[in-house]
């Protein structure tokens, strides 16, 4: 992968996304950034020096003609997700927080076998495939999806409860793993994250790669197999986001 990276973020208009998509336009990292999504950020709220963003509104049920292969991403940020609530119903909410995630980075995958690709997924910190609660079941089975499409390098995300998050609704998921961990919350590192600090994270393990990450981040290799990822919680998204 080369020095200077192309960066594409889908759902940079959520809690997280918004930060994230701060990070990567205020770093010289970049060659060019790439914000497609349902919806883009109002000229009025991006910062001054985005001179190397790439803007995009696009339609998840036509990817087809979303051009998302075209732009030759290096690494493919994902942010995006929803509420059952928010959805309207369970099977919208599936659509939307997986079959979305996973068919649009599906479509975001070159045909070259020489362009190494990472894909950085946040996804919750309870997250499991065999859950009997709808949010994090479909959290764990979109890691195994981006995990089988074929990236040189997955990297997942699983936080803690967000602090600082500007939400216009709860995510139920998390508000279970807050009631869970609320008894023990003064244990910074395993239950809460500031999403600044998680957004910094993020894009340094754009940045570094699996085989970049500092050791003191813990970072382990998870998934299934066919479907393996590194995995990076709560605590490990913090040494990386508060590191120099």
């Amino acid at each position: 992968m080369s020095a200077s990276k192309t960066a594409l973020v889908l759902g940079a208009s959520g809690a997280t996304g918004r930060h994230l998509l701060r990070e990567l336009l205020a770093s010289d990292q970049w060659s060019k950034v790439g914000e497609y999504g349902r919806r883009v950020t109002p000229e009025a709220d991006l910062p001054q020096n985005r001179g190397t963003l790439e803007q995009k509104t696009i339609d998840f049920d036509n990817l087809d003609a979303a051009g998302l292969k075209d732009g030759r991403w290096d690494v493919v940020f994902v942010t995006l997700g929803t509420t059952r609530a928010k959805a309207g119903s369970a099977e919208m909410f599936e659509k939307i927080d997986r079959e979305y995630v996973v068919n649009a980075c599906k479509a975001a995958k070159t045909d070259d076998p020489m362009h190494e690709q990472r894909v950085v997924y946040l996804s919750s910190g309870a997250a499991n495939p065999s859950s009997s609660f709808l949010y994090t079941r479909s959290k764990g089975l979109t890691e195994l999806g981006l995990a089988r499409l074929g990236y040189a390098d997955t990297i997942v995300f699983r936080p803690g409860l967000f602090k600082g998050a500007q939400r216009e609704e709860t995510r139920l998921g998390e508000t279970i793993l807050g009631y869970v961990t609320g008894a023990a919350s003064y244990f910074r590192f395993t239950v809460e994250i500031q999403v600044p600090v998680l957004a910094k994270a993020i894009m340094k393990a754009g940045i570094l790669g699996s085989s970049g990450l500092p050791s003191t981040v813990g970072a382990s290799r998870a998934g299934q197999e066919g479907a393996r990822f590194t995995l990076i919680e709560n605590k490990g998204a913090i040494i990386l986001g508060e590191g120099k």
